[in-house]
């Protein structure tokens, strides 16, 4: 073969071959069936089914169709039935042959495996991901089919006293229909274009199946003869076959259907009922009659079209519950849905007591791209960023369009620590590679991301989301393409009118810090939190959270006995169980500044543990809030490093070790390794010294958790 490829046929060539082979068909029946008329017949019959095995590989050769398999099976099936056909007709009209079954009828049956074949590469091409409403809707038309073929076509040979071998091929010929009929309903009610070619290939398998059924209920009836009516149904069904390989559309009907239509119409609503009502129809029908037979055959018809209609319901019902949760442009879940799950994730959440996260991405400068590049390069955009969202995604979570530009992810089963290498990954994948928004134009997008945990920035979903929102904004805020964890909402308004008061509870912090060292404490604390919490990527608001509550995390020691709190000796248990009330106390004098309740939780947790040990609630990893855990650590720094009542300043290196000793128990790794971290470049850790004092020695260690 050259090149260029053959010379493509004359447009028109299927439409003469088609008008050109129907008026053979008539000329057929004009010839006279005696004398030399008879191999007149013989020799028109058998040209116009061989020509329909020609025109199918003239096709296959002038179109060069990219899926040419079905066409050479269907070919080659054809040339099979031709082959039949001859030797049918020669049998009949040259040697008067005119028994059943005859030679012809094994090479008849031999074909249909061929045609089948054919038929199921065509349906798998066409819809690759399956069609379960073509699928549903072929099983009903194809199950009413099996009942009336049993009833009328296959049963009676059952009960019949021809041969054996006579009703093995007067049941095997309604069989063999049957198949190719439940295959061709397939094609036909499957998704797809349906060009003229299609049409035509329809056509000939209905019009042979029409044929075949008809020629089994004379055979059964002993009224068959050769050359009657059913002969130009069968040359018409030939000639369509031919004709659909001519026709320039025949290498469409292997192209992919873009997507599956699951939407009933009024055509096809019509064929389903015809056809479910055709079993009880018959019961009615064989009552008249007064000829009852076959019931069990009828009963399991019936059961399978119930079962069937149910199943199309049901596939109905799940495919509008998709539609309805599913965001048609980026094919993600709806804000609805989203909005939904989270209710449900934090009631699952609280009965297993695990954590999850909510982050909220936004695609930066999108307003820029619809407008220097148009909407639908903007939606091109956001096609492309969910893709590559979804791909970075993990199995279980729920990514969904939040709004225009905005993605939401609830991240389940999800610790704090994992939280920045989670939104990390997504923020990368989305500015991986630049993104198409047309064949010519490719765009460097980015995404800045706002992360809300529970329980640790919100137990209510509007709580998370709130949360997340400012997280986002403080992303864009600080220049965009970057993760900022959230943490505590926003210090609640009219703080500022309150600055007296939570200046008076800094000088109580200080007086209490002075009677425990002679090292400053809670301002190194605020201090090193401030800097922690910025570190963490946590926005201007919870940064300013982790500060104040560590300023006043010791405040609730103010109403703890001098003599208890600066006992030089091991406190007696009566005495801790009185140490052990001060961050409820804290907790209490703090809440009453209006704004500060946040803060004040803070306070109340500082002395939590990851293993639940800790006081006053006995609260457990998830449950802490990240900005108690990061004052936990540095309160515990701080008190090893200086000298108190009750111990002795350990050196950096033991106080190091005792940190790393209380990993996942007493602190949290993450908040502690980073701590070390900040500590080893001289960020945090370093304390200032207030006034000379000699402090009381014990001769045993206690625990260090900073009082």
């Amino acid at each position: 073969m050259n090149s260029r490829g053959p010379k493509p046929l004359p447009r028109k060539a299927w439409l003469a071959y088609l008008i050109i082979g129907l008026t053979m068909v008539g000329g057929y029946y004009l010839i006279p069936a005696e004398g030399f008329g008879v191999w007149g017949r013989l020799l028109t019959y058998c040209l116009l089914t061989s020509s329909a095995a020609v025109a199918v590989f003239v096709g296959l050769f002038r179109y060069r169709p990219r899926v040419w398999v079905p066409w050479l099976l269907l070919g080659l099936s054809q040339v099979i039935y031709a082959s039949a056909d001859a030797t049918f007709y020669i049998s009949h009209y040259i040697f008067g042959k005119t028994g059943f079954p005859g030679y012809a009828d094994p090479i008849y049956i031999s074909h249909y495996p061929l045609v089948v074949a054919g038929l199921l590469l065509l349906i798998r091409r066409r819809s690759p991901g399956g069609d379960l409403p073509g699928l549903l809707d072929a099983a009903v038309l194809a199950v009413v089919a099996a009942m009336l073929t049993w009833l009328y076509l296959i049963g009676p040979p059952t009960v019949s006293n021809s041969p054996a071998l006579t009703r093995a091929f007067l049941m095997t010929f309604p069989l063999m229909d049957l198949v190719m009929l439940a295959v061709g309903l397939r094609l036909l009610l499957g998704p797809g274009q349906r060009p003229a070619a299609f049409s035509l290939l329809c056509a000939n398998l209905f019009g042979i199946f029409a044929a075949d059924t008809i020629y089994s209920l004379m055979r059964l009836g002993e009224k068959y003869w050769v050359g009657n009516f059913i002969d130009a149904i069968w040359l018409a069904g030939n000639l369509a076959l031919g004709a659909a390989a001519l026709h320039p559309t025949m290498t469409q009907l292997a192209d992919r259907a873009p997507t599956v239509d699951k939407h009933l119409g009024p055509s096809r609503i019509a064929v389903l009922i015809g056809a479910a009502l055709v079993a009880p129809v018959t019961l009615l029908v064989q009552n008249a009659n007064g000829s009852m037979h076959d019931i069990p055959v009828i009963a399991i018809a019936c059961a399978l079209l119930f079962l069937l209609v149910i199943a199309r319901l049901a596939d109905l019902v799940s495919d509008q519950r998709r539609l309805a949760i599913t965001d048609p442009l980026t094919k993600l879940y709806t804000r609805r849905f989203f909005e939904a799950q989270l209710p449900l994730e934090v009631a699952r959440a609280q009965r297993s007591t695990t954590a999850f996260a909510v982050l909220i991405i936004d695609v930066d400068h999108f307003k820029s791209i619809n407008d220097h590049y148009g909407h639908p390069a903007g939606d091109q955009a956001l096609i492309e960023i969910a893709a590559r969202l979804r791909k970075a995604t993990r199995a279980g979570d729920v990514l969904a369009r939040y709004g225009g530009e905005e993605f939401a992810l609830l991240a389940r089963d999800t610790e704090l620590e994992e939280l920045p290498r989670i939104a990390e990954r997504l923020r990368h994948q989305v500015a991986s590679s630049p993104i198409a928004v047309s064949e010519e134009t490719w765009l460097a997008v980015t995404v800045s991301v706002g992360i809300a945990a529970y329980p640790l920035h919100g137990t209510r979903p509007d709580e998370l989301i709130a949360v997340a929102d400012r997280a986002l904004y403080s992303a864009k805020a600080r220049g965009r393409d970057r993760v900022v964890i959230g943490t505590a909402p926003e210090l609640g308004p009219g703080l500022g009118e309150h600055t007296g008061m939570i200046d008076y509870l800094g000088h109580l912090a200080d007086e209490v810090d002075s009677m425990l060292s002679t090292y400053e404490h809670s301002r190194a604390i605020a201090r090193w939190a401030r800097l922690i919490s910025a570190e963490l990527g946590h926005d201007e608001a919870g940064v300013r959270c982790a500060e104040l509550a560590g300023r006043l995390h010791d405040v609730g020691k103010i109403v703890i006995p001098p003599e208890v709190l600066g006992k030089p000796a091991r406190l007696s248990e009566q005495e801790w169980e009185l140490m052990r009330q001060h961050p409820d106390s804290g907790y209490r004098m703090v809440a009453a500044v209006p704004g500060c309740d946040v803060v004040a939780e803070i306070v109340r947790q500082h002395h939590e543990r990851p293993d639940g040990t800790g006081y006053p609630r006995r609260l457990r990893d998830s449950e802490i809030r990240i900005e108690a855990k990061i004052i936990s650590v540095c309160d515990a720094w701080a008190a090893m490093l200086s000298d108190r009542p009750y111990q002795t300043a350990l050196s950096e290196s033991e106080a190091r070790e005792e940190l790393r000793r209380g990993c996942g128990t007493q602190f949290d790794t993450a908040v502690v390794n980073l701590f070390l971290e900040l500590q080893e470049k001289g960020t945090v850790g370093d304390l200032r010294r207030l006034r000379s004092r000699s402090a009381a020695r014990p001769s045993q260690r206690t625990s260090f958790t900073g009082g």
